[in-house]
């Protein structure tokens, strides 16, 4: 009788699961679908506009006017598709670091790395300085942003190794690093020539006009390399929601998994800032809305977390040729408009309640 009872459960467990499952892949489904539907809207728009059916066309390679496939292909396409990839990447880094730090407040500005990034770009925008040999002048703004936010990266890891140092204590070091970053760079803005200072505070604002196939290539490159890494720690990550104690008694080692984490988050949010500066709050918003749809499974939450994270990105841009015709404005604006919304609504929602 216990034996039957036993296995009646263990059968609606099953049942219960595999449904959950499926919804689960039906919502990513349903993400992807929306994904698309907002690229091929990203690609139609513009100061020239065409007509959705057009644009669908020339991707898949149909008759179609010759300036239509020249403006899809080559002016619009690594653009629409760079705002797909950086939000992924910053959506999964935010995710990421949410949950190794345990704080729902948590991106991948949290540790300074977006402030950083700012300070190597004005430094070659208003002193000339390249971190990269003289032949390779072409990349000196991407490759100073990058090596600058890395460079932050690994002060963050090397002080996290010393004794005592918990995930608040991170959080804090991150937060006088952005202040510090912040301040140097507005010491650069105030020596800054006119010229200078606008290249500054239009790469502050983020953009993705600068976007190129080469760029386009290595930003793909950077989340398809990190991607497999998370994913081979998905059951340790999901674990770690249930409590660093609860954690180690499964044999994860926290620390060094926490570190990990934080220095691939790093790699992945660096790399994007270089291309299309600072682009703020997608790796809040869309974390958070990936855990609503989908839970803290990390099998479902973190491609739940990339694809929402870019069709937040990609809507984005599509909102950014859109608030004014035949003006785009800069990303950053759009998704500081759509985030700070969110920003204040997420800590009136957690201010009485433990994450």
């Amino acid at each position: 009788m216990s034996t039957t009872l036993i296995q009646d459960g263990l059968t609606t467990g099953r049942c219960a699961y595999r449904r959950l499952a499926q919804r689960r892949l039906a919502l990513l489904a349903a993400l992807t679908l929306l994904l698309l539907a907002s690229l091929v809207a990203d690609l139609a728009l513009g100061p020239a506009r065409y007509a959705y059916a057009e644009v669908v066309r020339a991707l898949l390679g149909l008759e179609v006017p010759q300036a239509v496939a020249v403006v899809v292909w080559e002016i619009r396409l690594p653009v629409a598709l760079m705002a797909v990839v950086v939000g992924a990447s910053l959506s999964v880094a935010g995710a990421q670091m949410q949950t190794v730090l345990n704080n729902p407040l948590a991106s991948p500005f949290t540790l300074g790395i977006s402030a950083a990034a700012g300070f190597g770009a004005a430094l070659g925008f208003v002193l000339g300085v390249s971190l990269l040999p003289s032949g390779w002048s072409a990349w000196t703004i991407p490759a100073n942003a990058f090596i600058s936010a890395m460079g932050c990266a690994l002060l963050i890891h090397l002080l996290s190794r010393r004794q005592g140092m918990g995930t608040e204590t991170i959080v804090l070091l991150g937060i006088a690093l952005v202040f510090t970053f912040n301040a140097a760079l507005a010491a650069l803005e105030f020596i800054a020539s006119e010229q200078a200072l606008a290249a500054v505070v239009f790469w502050t604002m983020g953009s993705l006009g600068r976007t190129t196939w080469p760029k386009l290539g290595i930003a793909a490159a950077v989340l398809v390399l990190i991607w497999p890494l998370f994913a081979r720690q998905a059951w340790a990550l999901t674990a770690l929601r249930l409590g660093e104690q609860k954690a180690a008694s499964f044999g994860i080692q926290v620390g060094k998994l926490r570190l990990q984490t934080i220095l691939l988050v790093s790699a992945l949010a660096s790399i994007t800032v270089a291309f299309v500066g600072t682009i703020g709050f997608i790796g809040l918003v869309g974390p958070h809305i990936a855990r609503m749809l989908v839970g803290e499974d990390q099998r479902f939450f973190l491609p739940a977390s990339a694809l929402a994270g870019a069709l937040v990105l990609s809507a984005a841009s599509v909102l950014s040729k859109a608030i004014i015709p035949g003006l785009i404005l800069p990303i950053g604006v759009v998704t500081a408009l759509v985030g700070v919304p969110f920003f204040f609504s997420l800590i009136l929602s957690t201010r009485n309640r433990s994450w």
